[in-house]
């Protein structure tokens, strides 16, 4: 037997040849332009996808992303800046950033670079400050028709932008770079943009007060750094910021109070990134989603009762298994929300 979906498309193709549809069919076009669209809206709670999460897929064109969401059935996503610049033009880097991350994540570890390194990586940030002046000035000339063009192809496959995240809100970044993010943001549907938290009140007080002139919203992510207050300055300086709050590095970070301090801060918490890791006494562990220590069930059934509107965002940093890949393990998360809302 036919389900309805299917027999409405087949009877639409039957009277395509008819001058007058009948009256019953004249909400089949708006039903239509939905078929084989995602929904992760699951009983008032919205699910969402930082695209940070598809970095191990080989394709990381705008186009592939848009892909990858779909498939994952995600309906609404944080948007990594990159994916969307460079089909908006911006130039590429000639240096590798993968290096920048490994030698700095070195550092701040505490670890001992060597000598190589340590020259590797001046030269590394050498082309990297030379790259930041080429990027600002595409950014100061960008035509912003490209980006009305991704938010269109976002419409089409059925996804929400609800966050932009372009590395465009640094404290080396101009205030132009600043309203660049926010006005490409506020193009692509996104209510707010986010950043990792600067550790610095003057950086945020800018950002906030540049929120505030261009009616966007700031959001500040934190990792293991995250405590009850760690938030609290940023948001008293602005009405514009508020929290892109991790739920698995605050239980890394061996803190128990994480229902309290959502509770607490909801209304100022613009989006929620969620993932499973160990608290400290059992290694801080980044683990699939059920079997490390982070509440996320009891989170989402949290937002769905007190109807909180902020959207939770599915951020995939476990290890990906063998054979599978990251679409796969996003729509395993996905699936554990449902069956926690549900």
């Amino acid at each position: 037997m036919k389900n309805r979906r299917d027999f409405l498309k087949a009877s639409i193709l039957g009277l395509a040849g008819l001058s007058v549809t009948p009256t019953w069919l004249q909400g089949a076009p708006a039903i239509l332009t939905s078929y084989n669209k995602p929904n992760s809206l699951i009983n008032g709670v919205q699910i969402g996808c930082i695209t940070y999460s598809y970095r191990s897929m080989q394709d990381q064109s705008l186009e592939a992303n848009i892909q990858y969401i779909k498939e994952s059935g995600i309906s609404a996503v944080e948007m990594m800046g990159e994916p969307v610049e460079y089909f908006a033009g911006m130039p590429a880097p000639t240096f590798n950033r993968m290096r920048v991350f490994q030698l700095g994540g070195k550092q701040r570890r505490g670890e001992q670079l060597t000598e190589s390194e340590v020259e590797e990586f001046a030269e590394i940030r050498a082309q990297a400050e030379a790259y930041g002046k080429t990027v600002a000035d595409w950014r100061s000339k960008v035509d912003f028709k490209k980006f009305e063009q991704a938010a269109k192809m976002f419409k089409d496959a059925g996804i929400q932008v609800y966050a932009f995240k372009p590395n465009a809100f640094g404290a080396n970044n101009s205030d132009a770079e600043v309203a660049y993010g926010m006005k490409a943001a506020k193009i692509l549907g996104a209510n707010h943009v986010t950043l990792e938290h600067p550790s610095d009140d003057t950086q945020t007080l800018r950002l906030g007060k540049l929120g505030d002139t261009h009616k966007m919203k700031v959001g500040y992510h934190g990792h293991e750094q995250q405590t009850f207050t760690f938030w609290d300055t940023a948001i008293n300086q602005s009405k514009s910021n508020g929290l892109n709050f991790d739920i698995g590095h605050y239980i890394a970070a061996g803190h128990t109070d994480m229902m309290e301090l959502i509770q607490k801060q909801h209304a100022r918490t613009w989006s929620m990134h969620i993932k499973d890791r160990q608290t400290p006494a059992n290694g801080k562990g980044n683990l699939p989603w059920g079997t490390g220590d982070t509440p996320i069930g009891e989170i989402l059934r949290m937002m769905r009762d007190k109807k909180y509107k902020f959207p939770a965002t599915i951020e995939l940093e476990y290890q990906i298994p063998e054979g599978s890949d990251a679409v796969t393990e996003v729509q395993k998360c996905l699936e554990f929300c449902r069956k926690a809302l549900t």
